[in-house]
């Protein structure tokens, strides 16, 4: 038993793994364009500087209704319930026990009483730390299921503004779809007009009112995906449909525009403050911790008991009481054949430990990759909106000056369908860059961690 006592005083549980460590190498550096063309945003606030309330208060409704939330919730309650359980099993358990009986013990005793109450308790030493590992590893998951919580909030909220976006994005380009049609159709007024007078053939008139159908039929379609999008908001945010159709009639057709912010830090700093990579580095807490206790499990325990109380006996009109106490027994639990199942739970819960480094590395791995891909997007849409503002106020002059012509009879119809795709087309593009910039906003709001910060997160759990 010294020996043993020796060997687990030598295992101990791990400490959780932070970025850049041995274990957990991450890049020194971006290999990504930083955003720095904003100011540096506080990401806690970071969504109430937006310039749309209406955005925020979705977001704050779909956190109120969120079934993940509510389930991260239930997590953290089970997870404290656990720790506390597990830190108790550390102390003695202290129990009072009241008994009343009332009988004889032989056919001429006369009857009598007995009545006793006291105190029982019982405490196991935890030589080789078994119970001390399992208070660890459900100190672990309890910091694991708040860091999930949080996770969760950033994820709704990251899912409601990017539905949102999409949703002022298909309402744009439902107006650029609605002077379109009706664009197409004065044209086609007018082709038919001339068609009439013998000005221009049959064919053009045909091919008029061919293009002003085929601008109600992309009209319709996209009309149908604004409802799609208005359909999840409501789904999101648990809003009654008439009522956000209402609020959202206000700003139709502006998408919001967020506050930037620097990601100029190196990926261990950034990475640190992702509440998911905070609960894999938890995770591997866990399974070292059970790792520990797997194998302590294997050693002998020991357990301390005692009572103490008053005892009253009442029998044939004499009573006697008094205090009685006892210290023991001292139990000694000592393994000597299961089949080797407790071997096999401790290689078990060292293979589990060693998986659990595994994932660790990997979410760091793909953390990286939603950063730079968040910033790569951003570089991207920045280079090009001032090229895709260009091409718009090109292809309006162009598409005036066909007009023009064709009104006057010197383009044909040909002409001036091609340029109205053009300028449609192109003012379809700067919206959808439009939109694509500020879902990268949010995209990499969402990669970085969302103002979420494991320091507030520790001190909640000392609490």
């Amino acid at each position: 038993m010294l020996a043993a006592v020796v060997l687990c005083g030598c295992a101990s549980v791990e400490p959780p793994p932070s970025p850049g460590s041995p274990n957990a190498p991450v890049a020194s550096q971006w290999h990504a364009p930083l955003a720095h063309e904003g100011r540096l945003g506080e990401l806690v606030n970071w969504w109430g500087q937006f310039d749309d309330a209406l955005m925020v208060s979705l977001i704050l409704d779909g956190q109120d209704a969120s079934a993940d939330l509510a389930q991260a919730v239930a997590r953290i309650a089970d997870a404290q319930a656990a720790r506390v359980g597990r830190v108790a099993a550390l102390l003695p358990s202290l129990e009072a026990v009241t008994d009343l009986s009332r009988g004889r013990s032989e056919l001429a005793a006369p009857a009598g009483s007995l009545s006793s109450a006291g105190l029982q308790a019982s405490w196991e030493l935890d030589l080789f730390g078994a119970n001390r590992a399992a208070a660890s590893a459900a100190r672990a998951r309890l910091e694991a299921s708040m860091a999930a919580w949080h996770d969760a909030r950033v994820s709704i909220a990251a899912e409601i503004a990017t539905t949102y976006v999409e949703l002022r994005a298909c309402e744009a380009q439902v107006s650029q779809a609605e002077l379109d049609v009706e664009s197409r159709r004065e044209t086609a007024r007018l082709t038919s007009l001339m068609a009439d007078s013998g000005f221009q053939p049959p064919a053009a008139a045909d091919l008029a009112e061919a293009s002003a159908a085929e601008g109600q039929v992309s009209l319709a379609e996209q009309r149908a995906r604004c409802e799609y999008l208005v359909k999840a908001l409501v789904a999101l945010t648990a809003r009654d449909e008439p009522d956000l159709r209402q609020a959202l009639a206000g700003g139709a057709a502006q998408l919001p525009q967020p506050a930037a912010f620097r990601v100029d830090a190196v990926p261990a700093q950034v990475l640190a403050q992702r509440p998911d990579i905070h609960a894999a580095a938890r995770d591997v807490v866990v399974a070292s911790a059970e790792s520990v206790r797997a194998q302590a499990l294997r050693w002998p325990r020991i357990t301390l008991s005692g009572s103490i109380g008053n005892t009253r006996i009442s029998e044939g009109g004499i009573s006697t009481n008094g205090t009685v106490w006892s210290v023991g027994p001292v139990a000694l639990t000592l393994p000597l054949f299961d089949g080797g199942a407790r071997r096999a739970d401790a290689e078990a819960a060292k293979v589990r430990y060693e998986v659990a480094t595994v994932l660790y590395a990997e979410r760091l791995r793909n953390a990286i990759r939603e950063v730079e891909n968040a910033l790569v997007s951003l570089q991207s849409t920045a280079l090009r909106s001032d090229d895709a503002r260009l091409a718009v106020a090109g292809f309006e002059r162009s598409y005036r000056a066909v007009e023009s012509r064709y009104r006057a009879g010197t383009a044909s119809l040909f002409e001036l369908e091609d340029a109205r795709r053009s300028m449609v087309a192109a003012r379809m593009t700067l919206i959808e860059t439009r939109r694509e910039r500020v879902t990268s906003w949010i995209a990499l709001y969402r990669a970085v961690g969302g103002g979420w910060s494991s320091a507030r997160l520790e001190d909640v759990s000392r609490t």
